[in-house]
């Protein structure tokens, strides 16, 4: 076999993409993305190079171009099956022919071909999209460029041949044969505090003194390990805001590019009173993926604990946090699905001691990924009364039929919120963010160094809230104005998150400028009203993004509806197809197609295919066993299977000679020499060292209390004797013990708060129904064992 220099796929291929070159134009809340990709076609063919990539589920794409030699062609946006012909035809008749295409199975992954790239011939694709950048709980504004695209799972019997992600080439990340640059410019009207990522930055360069802009660059060398996860920090990023975007000027007037657009950015404050009280009702159901895919690490680099050990602390700090009087089930899904109990259990001493045990024993052995058979389950329980359902999802989602799973959460939204969480790397944005919006919830993801465990927390805060209800928007603006609505109905609202609304502003005013709407909403059985006055008079020029944003939300709503009805409602493919070609936005039904006749002469030789690979962490449909009989067939993938294995010493059974190449391919990727003493390692006999704070927290009992034992002493790190003998006389052991074990957290976990607040809020609600007489004798006693100066308010007593 001749081996091919330059670059090369993982059938010796070579490699017709070169490099991505990413700029990154941030405006407040939206940003606009444009990527070059640089592609050469060093054979002696002409070349086909097939290309399948991740984007952001809400993304926008909105410009496609190509450029060979000097000749720069803009791509339309055409019906797909009139797109796809054409670029066929063009192909046949040696023309050269750029189509991108969304796939069909899911809104996050899409496909470029380039086509009829001569021999020599070098050629630039640009493509640029819109999106919104989500708020996470710390108030950071997140925007994923997604690099990895893991094999989605397809569920039995499913079709997977048309789809874009089932024609997915993969090389293990950190071994892509191609370059990634990026480079950010920020633009905010409050001050930017800082900028953060999972992958190194050059350092922050602020434009002017009123720190409002700044640009940042990713550092040299990225390794296409892992997506690129970029967190913005503004001051005052609470402030409601609204943004009036003019029309564009070759559109025609009444149609959605002929008219004004407004954004509004909500953010509902609710009142103090309410939101200390939790809700102590709900039906608690944790649905957790135990696909193989879940023993891989949460992380590249050492030390990293596998999701399925991160999944069952999560379900241990959720178990502890949950309050007396509601009910709860664990039901761990993967080719096929199981549940701790026939149905949801009332939360008790009990119940939780038998649910900790099942998640002990909980392992990533339930194959691939299907999350539609255990949703369809769920909602084929009846609903409890006065026991409002809360669904958290945990996955590294992974799945082929995206939009079924959505369509199945969209149609069951009035009966639950959905709380989920994307673990890892590749994770689909279109799954996640899809699920919690269609179910009235909050979307989490989990990356690089991020831990499970306080984001997890953060949701069960949003869970506990009383839920908002009877929801309404009013817009107020003068008689001459008209507003059509495109985004959805508001479903759902948590204090301090972000709800955003875009319209078509229709008419001009001659007199008020003034607009403004109103948001009512019931919270707690309490009207609550919150109002945002807006000038109808447009911005500086926005280069249409609020337009597309509009239209892209529009367009989504659209495509739901006409898969609700199963192609069965007149005229709703067709007013997507409209917008989408009106609006130059993609859609599920439309393509970009953009074709280069150059000089008119056909190309001579066979059309080559190549597919460019794409990064992967793991084969997610792959059971363990089976990654390995494949590597005994391939160095590439046996490498990845064995760096997958690592954290389970002793597994792997592989010849000497098949060992070797495994080593030799990880140290190519990257890897550390030292692995190979990983292999066939004896199971380690030592005893584990546990983190005491998960130490302490399994030891709590379900009414919040803690018991006076030998374990409780060892997490406090004294004797059985050292802990009992300050206790105040009058106390009881019981009191005594929990009032340790908070002067313990707000001691020395309080960097941790976020995991443990809940639990703390359960063991202060448990003493204050003890009606201790002597807290701050107690709280006093605690405080000299463990040498703390933690005050009585403090703790909540």
């Amino acid at each position: 076999m001749v081996t091919c220099c330059g670059l090369v796929t993982v059938k010796n291929e070579p490699v017709p993409l070169k490099s991505i070159a990413v700029e990154v134009s941030v405006q407040g809340h939206v940003a606009t993305v444009s990527s070059t990709l640089q592609y050469e076609n060093q054979e002696q063919s002409p070349l086909e190079a097939i290309f399948v990539f991740p984007l952001p589920g809400e993304a926008a794409v909105c410009r496609f171009s190509a450029k060979i030699g000097q000749t720069e062609v803009v791509a339309e946006v055409q019906e797909k099956q009139k797109a796809q012909q054409q670029y066929d035809d063009a192909l046949s008749s040696g023309q050269q022919a750029f189509l991108l295409e969304e796939s069909d199975e899911s809104p996050d992954v899409f496909k470029l071909s380039v086509g009829s790239l001569p021999p020599g011939e070098k050629a630039s694709v640009s493509l640029d999209y819109v999106t919104e950048l989500a708020v996470q709980a710390d108030d950071g504004l997140r925007l994923c460029l997604p690099a990895v695209l893991n094999p989605r799972y397809q569920p039995q019997g499913s079709d997977s041949g048309s789809g874009g992600s089932a024609q997915v080439s993969s090389v293990p990340a950190g071994s892509v044969p191609y370059s990634l640059s990026l480079s950010a410019h920020v633009s905010s009207p409050h001050p930017i505090s800082r900028v953060e990522s999972n992958c190194p930055l050059d350092p922050l360069n602020y434009l002017n003194t009123e720190k409002t802009q700044a640009t940042v660059s990713l550092a040299a060398g990225h390794q296409f390990d892992r997506d690129v996860e970029l967190l913005l920090y503004y001051q005052d990023t609470h402030q409601p805001t609204a943004i009036v975007e003019a029309a564009q000027a070759s559109a025609k007037p009444g149609s959605l590019m002929g008219d004004p657009v407004v954004m509004l950015s909500l953010y509902p404050e609710f009142p103090k009173d309410v939101m200390s009280s939790m809700t102590s009702h709900g039906e608690f159901l944790f649905v957790v993926d135990r696909s193989g895919s879940m023993e891989c690490s949460m992380h590249l680099g050492s030390g990293s604990q596998d999701r399925i050990s991160s999944a069952r602390e999560t379900l241990l700090l959720l178990l502890k946090s949950l309050p007396m009087g509601c009910y709860f089930n664990i039901i761990g899904f993967g080719s096929s699905y199981e549940s701790f109990f026939l149905k949801s259990v009332e939360y008790s001493q009990k119940t939780m001691d038998e649910a900790l045990q099942k998640v002990k024993e909980m392992r990533a052995d339930l194959g691939g990924t299907e999350i539609l058979q255990p949703l369809k389950h769920i909602y084929s329980q009846p609903c409890l009364p006065d026991q409002p359902r809360q669904l958290f999802l945990f996955t590294d989602g992974e799945v082929g039929n995206t939009k079924e799973v959505l369509d199945l959460v969209k149609t069951n939204a009035g009966s639950h919120r959905c709380f989920s969480f994307g673990i890892g790397e590749g994770a689909s944005t279109a799954l996640i963010s899809g699920v919690a919006k269609q179910a009235r919830g909050h979307a989490q993801f989990i990356t690089g160094q991020d831990r499970m465990q306080p984001k997890a927390m953060q949701s069960l805060r949003f869970a506990l809230q009383p839920a908002v209800v009877d929801i309404s928007v009013k817009w107020n603006v003068p008689k001459e104005v008209s507003v059509t609505p495109l985004s959805p109905p508001i479903r759902v609202l948590f204090q301090g998150q972000r709800a955003l609304l875009y319209a078509q502003l229709t008419g001009e005013s001659s007199g008020d400028t003034e607009g403004s709407v109103t948001v009512k909403y019931s919270l707690a059985k309490q009207p609550v009203e919150n109002q945002l006055s807006f000038s109808l008079k447009p911005t500086e020029d926005t280069g249409m993004t609020v337009h597309r944003l509009g239209a892209r939300t529009l367009i989504q709503s659209l495509e739901v509806e006409e898969r609700e009805q199963d192609g069965g409602k007149e005229g709703v493919k067709e007013k997507v197809i409209e917008l989408s070609v009106q609006s130059g936005v993609s859609s599920a039904f439309t393509a970009f197609i953009a074709i280069h006749k150059g000089d008119g002469e056909a190309l001579q030789g066979q059309l080559l295919r190549r597919h460019v690979p794409t990064p992967m962490l793991y084969h997610s449909s792959m059971p363990m066993m089976q990654s390995c009989a494949m590597a005994q067939r391939s160095p590439m993938v046996m490498a990845c299977s064995l760096q997958m294995n690592m954290s389970a010493p002793g597994k792997l059974k592989l010849s000497k000679k098949s060992k070797r190449k495994a080593l030799d391919a990880l140290q190519e990727f990257g890897y550390d020499d030292n692995c190979s003493e990983d292999f066939d390692s004896p199971a380690p006999t030592s005893k584990p060292v546990r983190d005491p704070l998960l130490q302490l927290i399994s030891l709590q009992k379900a009414s919040g209390s803690w018991v006076l034992e030998a374990a409780l002493a060892e997490v406090l790190v004294k004797t059985e004797e050292e802990v009992s003998k300050p206790k105040p006389a009058q106390v009881d052991q019981e009191v005594w013990a929990t009032v340790l074990a908070l002067v313990w957290l707000y001691g020395f976990k309080m960097e941790a708060q976020e995991e443990w607040q809940f639990l703390a809020m359960k063991a202060v609600s448990w003493i204050q129904a003890q009606k201790v007489a002597s807290v701050s004798e107690c709280v006093q006693a605690g405080n000299t064992l463990l040498g703390c100066q933690v005050q009585k308010d403090t703790l909540g007593l």
